[in-house]
């Protein structure tokens, strides 16, 4: 087993409220770098694959990416195989609600199809980071974590 270290987000699993709004910032910027990340892998593919090959392996890269992104930098933990296992959770999450807010707000609230899927994917950002912070930082949610739990990690990646 692996201690986490102060300096590593060890301590207080949760954080203060003025560390939770640091990583909700982090987060965001993280995100933008992904989405970048994203689309220049896909660009540079496009030529050389099918178009959703190349969507799929940019997907897949820069899923891989966001993972190490937000461990070190949003969460400032350590990875480890269980969060890496874990962490595709996130984007299936976010593809629900986006999928699912996209469908009500054109379906339903009759909006702008060239809108709703900004407007949707603002909606699930608090449930991605949410998610994102329970798997990379143990003990954030649903209650507290076991004594010294949530600085112990299985193993780093």
């Amino acid at each position: 087993m692996t201690d986490l270290t102060p300096g590593d987000g060890g301590t207080a699993p949760g954080g203060g409220r003025r560390e939770q709004f640091g990583q909700i910032f982090r987060f965001a910027l993280v995100g933008g770098a992904n989405t970048a990340t994203f689309f220049a892998i896909y660009l540079l593919l496009h030529p050389w694959m099918p178009y959703f090959a190349a969507y799929t392996l940019a997907f897949v890269l820069s899923m891989v990416g966001s993972f190490f992104m937000n461990t070190y930098f949003t969460y400032r933990t350590r990875p480890t195989w269980k969060k890496f296992l874990l962490f595709p959770l996130t984007n299936i999450t976010n593809y629900v609600i986006q999928s699912a807010g996209l469908y009500a707000l054109v379906a339903w609230a009759g909006m702008d199809t060239r809108i709703a899927p900004l407007a949707a994917a603002v909606v699930a950002i608090p449930f991605t980071f949410l998610l994102s912070r329970k798997i990379l930082i143990p003990g954030t949610g649903g209650g507290p974590a076991p004594d010294g739990a949530a600085r112990r990690s299985s193993s780093t990646v």
